[in-house]
């Protein structure tokens, strides 16, 4: 299954440009939005799979919104390629990778224009973001993925001069500008996907592939990701959790190299499908 947020509406996606209005088939058991069907995950993935596919409705990729549009948390993880670490001046975690929360007024859907911070060099980081389908707490790795609704693609975008500002880091801070963590194009469960443990994920800048992994490299898989997780921190239906970049950021270059205004950023997931962030000078913004 393949669920889209099209123009705030809950739609199964059947095609990259078709798809049916969950409110309009269910007779009005789900949505329209789709915020509530991750309270009542099981019964709405039950009946989805039964779902009639004849009716569809078209839409582009600009109308999509975030498949989960108001978690109550988004937890995102640090350092959970070793690669990336090295590349960052930090020794891989041999334990729970750092954590960190990105704030929700910078989730966005997954075609978008971002403005450039002023001041700042922003960054890129294309992640493998888990979806939280059901509430969980002291989980086993063997049962995590029962507990997620799917996965999607995300973008942690991050401003490093706020970020690594002393005399402590803001990564919160620093990754949670406006704009600056776009999901999409739609959440998918993990039978539709090719190999749910070992995805590949690209981020491509004006043309230039700058990262190139698989989620297989994780340090701490998903499964055990959510596993520690839940040792501390309840998870709530539709919370977000980005899992971690693999090597390429713009930080970790020989010169470094950050985006540009009017650069355009396209991140992949396999399986999945595609972000398209277009970047703008706040200047050129304020003008709009």
């Amino acid at each position: 299954m393949k669920l889209a947020n099209i123009d705030g509406r809950a739609a199964l996606v059947v095609t990259d440009t078709t798809a049916v209005d969950v409110h309009k088939a269910s007779d009005g058991r789900f949505g329209p939005d789709v915020a509530s069907l991750y309270d009542d995950w099981s019964a709405f993935a039950d009946w989805a799979q039964q779902t009639p596919t004849d009716e569809t409705i078209s839409f582009d990729a600009t109308q999509l919104g975030a498949p989960s549009p108001t978690p109550r948390q988004i937890l995102a993880i640090g350092l959970n390629y070793r690669e990336h670490a090295a590349e960052s001046g930090f020794d891989a975690p041999s334990a729970l990778p750092p954590v960190f929360p990105k704030f929700l007024s910078s989730l966005s859907g997954p075609v978008t224009e971002v403005v450039l911070p002023e001041g700042g060099n922003t960054d890129w980081e294309v992640e493998l973001v888990a979806v939280i389908g059901r509430e969980a707490t002291q989980v086993s790795e063997d049962d995590a993925w029962s507990y997620l609704a799917g996965v999607t693609v995300g973008q942690d975008i991050s401003e490093r001069v706020i970020q690594l500002s002393g005399p402590a880091p803001q990564f919160g801070l620093g990754k949670s500008y406006p704009g600056f963590a776009p999901t999409g194009p739609w959440l998918v469960t993990p039978d539709e996907l090719p190999d749910k443990d070992d995805l590949r994920l690209t981020a491509v800048l004006d043309g230039d592939t700058v990262q190139d992994g698989r989620t297989g490299n994780l340090i701490v898989p998903v499964a055990r990701l959510i596993s520690e997780l839940t040792k501390v921190v309840t998870l709530y239906p539709g919370d977000l959790l980005f899992t971690g970049t693999p090597e390429g950021v713009g930080l970790g270059r020989k010169p470094q190299r950050f985006i540009q205004a009017g650069e355009t950023l396209v991140s992949t997931i396999e399986g999945i499908g595609e972000l398209r962030q277009h970047f703008v000078a706040a200047a050129d913004a304020s003008k709009e």
